[in-house]
């Protein structure tokens, strides 16, 4: 790899240094000199290479789902991002993603919210789950886990190539020796060679292709309302997010052919202040938009402002997998509890 220019190469001993101690955690792990702790149950990871979005949240919610219909006892263990805690959910911590994950699971799964996930694994495990779904936990191994599935963002699949703070890898690419199953996202096409090389270089396990769905288009602040087909496609929106990815969500729309008058970004899991709504709603009068349109997770982030003049809607999306990608993961599972068992 080049060593790169400008100011990057002021901040490329710093990522040199990162990739160092992240090679070093995982072989302290793989030699027992840490240990991870085990849950009584099965543990399915979901997560990633890079910062930011990959649709980690989807695909966390599309196991939750399969496991709930098929009658498993599941709870999902996630940190809650910038969780606070709301008091009409009983001192539960919350966040854009944990709020979005109990409004669409209306109870089917439950939920460990909060920074130790073995301990509110454990405490799940007593109340007789005994299925996780560990979220964002490719980089979490204290707690042990059954099966790894990586997401690679096919946008930007590694990162420009450097850990942080120079790039956006949060470990090196060789960490895709523990994954799995891999599913790369967001890709316009279907194989990727390059990153399925790149994949290759380091692992022999399936690699799948997501695409994203959109559901429905609801509107704020019930989500009771669903606007019709016919009106999305002949409405025109002023389009913003506080996302990972924010041009994979303007990419999404595009695709689903929704005319996007204009577009604002914010940081990930930004909370919406009462000026940012005003100025929001005036760029859409200016630019002839007929309604406000954000992503779901973007709802609980809007939870403490009010909108004047002008509609607003979110959209609501599932990720779509090959009917193969169950049948890989439980073939994963059967592997990993077998080599533990030798």
């Amino acid at each position: 790899m080049n060593r790169p220019s400008g100011w990057l190469r002021l901040l490329w001993p710093l990522s040199r240094l990162y990739s160092a101690v992240a090679r070093a955690r995982v072989w302290c792990y793989a030699r027992g000199i840490f240990r991870a702790r085990q849950l009584p149950g099965t543990v399915i990871s979901v997560g990633n290479l890079t910062v930011g979005g990959t649709g980690k949240t989807p695909m966390v919610l599309w196991i939750a789902e399969r496991l709930a219909e098929e009658g498993k006892h599941a709870a999902i263990l996630t940190r809650g991002y910038r969780g606070i805690s709301d008091a009409s959910m009983q001192g539960v911590p919350q966040s854009d993603e944990v709020a979005l994950l109990r409004e669409r699971l209306a109870g089917k799964v439950q939920m460990g919210v909060g920074p130790d996930r073995f301990k509110n694994g454990e405490v799940l495990a007593r109340h007789g789950t005994d299925w996780f779904v560990l979220d964002d936990g490719f980089q979490h191994l204290k707690l042990s886990r059954d099966a790894d599935v990586v997401l690679i963002d096919a946008t930007d699949p590694f990162g420009a190539g450097m850990t942080l703070p120079a790039g956006r890898l949060r470990e090196p690419v060789s960490a895709l020796r523990r994954a799995d199953l891999v599913v790369i996202t967001r890709s316009i096409q279907n194989p990727v060679p390059a990153i399925e090389g790149m994949v290759r270089r380091y692992t022999k396990c399936p690699i799948f292709y997501a695409a994203t769905k959109l559901e429905s288009v609801l509107r704020l602040p019930q989500l009771a309302a669903e606007l019709p087909p016919g009106d999305i496609r002949s409405m025109r929106f002023m389009a913003f997010c506080g996302i990972g990815n924010p041009g994979a969500f303007l990419e999404d729309l595009r695709a689903w052919e929704i005319q996007v008058a204009g577009m604002r970004s914010f940081a990930d899991h930004h909370v919406y202040a009462q000026q940012e709504i005003k100025d929001l709603e005036h760029e859409a009068a200016v630019a002839g938009a007929d309604a406000l349109l954000c992503t779901e997770k973007d709802v609980w982030n809007l939870r403490n402002v009010q909108f004047a003049g002008i509609p607003v809607y979110c959209c609501r999306i599932s990720v779509q997998l090959p009917e193969t990608f169950r049948e890989s993961l439980s073939e994963a599972i059967a592997r990993k509890r077998a080599g533990r068992a030798r």
